[in-house]
């Protein structure tokens, strides 16, 4: 899952950043409102973590700007802002949720998988995916009922196909997913990782689509 993140407290946006990259997640972290807008129309993302109080363009003004662009992107408001008021410019601006500083990292990441539900058509806590079982929370993954031992990169791959089902997902989409702009890619990665991801599983789970990349079947 890749997050961009829009935070201009040094303290803080390190904090998220370190914490959601931990589990897996990969965190493209800005401190600037400008710039969040021109990353959201050059890349595409799974979650908006947005501050309101940014330099360059407060964070209504940016989340104004993608919705009236037709970018659907979820967005998650962090905010000092606690007012009721706030809380309904912030919504009716076109933010999914919003969560009031100071806040618990455990409370961020509950609401981000409930926003990643949401966007993907899952409805339970955990995901069922024909043979595979995931618990996004606590990352346990199992086939056919048996614990599956995956690092890092290769859940979060495993979880972009699952939540793309069927869709073709290019080399450089899932690169920027697995790495994001702050990882150094060497040529073959994601294919390391891939045949990683069959052998642990099962060899049809990932298909390759030769001169365009790699889909996971529907499920049966």
């Amino acid at each position: 899952m890749r997050i961009l993140l829009v935070e201009d407290d040094d303290l803080l946006g390190n904090g998220i950043k370190k914490s959601l990259t931990r589990e897996g997640y990969q965190v493209d972290w800005l401190m600037d409102g400008k710039q969040g807008l021109a990353a959201l129309k050059s890349d595409s993302f799974d979650l908006l973590l947005l501050d309101l109080g940014l330099p360059g363009m407060g964070g209504l003004e940016l989340l104004s700007a993608i919705r009236k662009q037709h970018n659907s992107t979820p967005v998650l408001i962090l905010t000092a802002r606690d007012t009721l008021d706030d809380k309904i410019e912030g919504l009716d601006s076109g933010a999914d949720d919003y969560l009031v500083k100071p806040f618990e990292m455990a409370e961020l990441k509950a609401r981000m998988r409930a926003l990643s539900r949401r966007q993907h058509g899952h409805s339970e806590p955990t995901i069922e995916y024909g043979r595979i079982h995931v618990n996004p929370a606590s990352m346990e993954v199992k086939l056919d009922g048996e614990e599956v031992e995956l690092g890092r990169r290769e859940f979060t791959l495993l979880m972009e196909f699952i939540n793309h089902p069927g869709q073709i997902l290019s080399r450089v989409k899932l690169e920027d997913v697995v790495y994001g702009w702050d990882g150094d890619v060497e040529s073959n990665s994601i294919e390391v990782h891939i045949h990683h991801l069959r052998k642990k599983l099962y060899p049809e789970f990932i298909k390759t689509v030769r001169g365009m990349g790699y889909k996971a079947e529907k499920p049966t």
